[in-house]
């Protein structure tokens, strides 16, 4: 294995809840309307500090998507997916982006999100 080099955020961020690893900016911010396992989950245009993992078709609330989880650099844990291909016309603008699990991270002001740990139906999808 090769030496980590870790991308260092300035600004509001958004970090691991295991190990503080930067992982986005608030600025990067596309919806907070999507929802996972967990809860709250945003949508992103840029994430550092993450690892891809194999793709794979989910079906979700808002239909099939070619997806792979993202984990972190610093621990290994998974944090959310990143959109690789969206089947539906109008779910094209999540292609290249990435959702991080609200629940996984802590805030820019190092709180933690104790979200519902009920299922919602699905692992994606913007509010109605």
């Amino acid at each position: 294995m090769g030496r980590l080099f870790v991308v260092n955020l300035e600004g509001k961020i958004y970090s691991c809840k295991h190990c503080r690893t930067h992982l986005v900016l608030y600025d990067d911010i596309v919806s907070k309307s999507f929802y996972s396992r967990h809860g709250k989950a945003y949508l992103f245009s840029k994430v550092v500090n993450v690892t891809v993992g194999e793709k794979e078709e989910r079906m979700m609330r808002t239909g099939m998507h070619t997806v792979a989880d993202i984990f972190c650099v610093g621990c290994g844990s998974i944090v959310g997916w990143k959109y690789e291909t969206a089947h539906e016309k109008t779910e094209k603008y999540k292609e290249g982006k990435s959702v991080i699990e609200r629940f996984k991270v802590l805030g820019p002001d190092g709180s933690s999100y104790c979200g519902s740990h009920e299922a919602h139906g699905g692992s994606d999808g913007d509010d109605p």
